[in-house]
């Protein structure tokens, strides 16, 4: 009888330790809200990128953690991006009326398009592109943020 109950109490305490490590191994996550402001054109869709490091901010499509586009329905949109881990991130957006989900620029690389960065940041020929450094913030907790779109060069 004794060697059942310490062959039970094995089995649990082992059930008990995947059960721990599963909870301990589950990583917190939050869900980051970009709200869009500004927009002057009716139709095309506002696209957003999120990226976590200055690897590709912000013009490449390929290196942000997460991406979406909205429909345009007034002057104002909303992008959800759930799933994120705790961290530093920036954001692009383009007012894509063209549907290619990039920022068209002509030859001189100045954009042909509405765009937004996340923080605002001042974006003139003087200062060039705006750094990952400048243009990110600390995720935590849930968040939401407020880009305004530019449809020119700041003077």
């Amino acid at each position: 009888m004794w060697k059942i109950s310490t062959l039970q109490s094995v089995l649990l305490a082992t059930l008990l330790s995947f059960s721990f490590s599963q909870n301990v191994q589950a990583e917190s996550t939050a869900k980051l809200t970009v709200v869009v402001n500004g927009i002057q054109n009716k139709t095309g869709e506002i696209c957003l990128r999120v990226y976590n490091s200055e690897k590709g901010f912000p013009m490449n499509n390929t290196s942000e953690v997460k991406s979406g586009c909205v429909k345009i329905n007034g002057n104002s949109v909303k992008k959800v991006f759930s799933g994120l881990k705790p961290g530093t991130y920036a954001v692009a957006v383009v007012d894509d009326q063209n549907g290619d989900h990039k920022l068209n620029r002509d030859f001189f690389g100045i954009p042909q398009e509405g765009f937004g960065i996340s923080n605002d940041p001042v974006v003139s020929v003087s200062t060039g592109t705006p750094s990952f450094r400048k243009s990110s913030f600390a995720l935590n907790r849930d968040k939401t943020i407020n880009i305004s779109l530019k449809y020119s060069l700041d003077p």
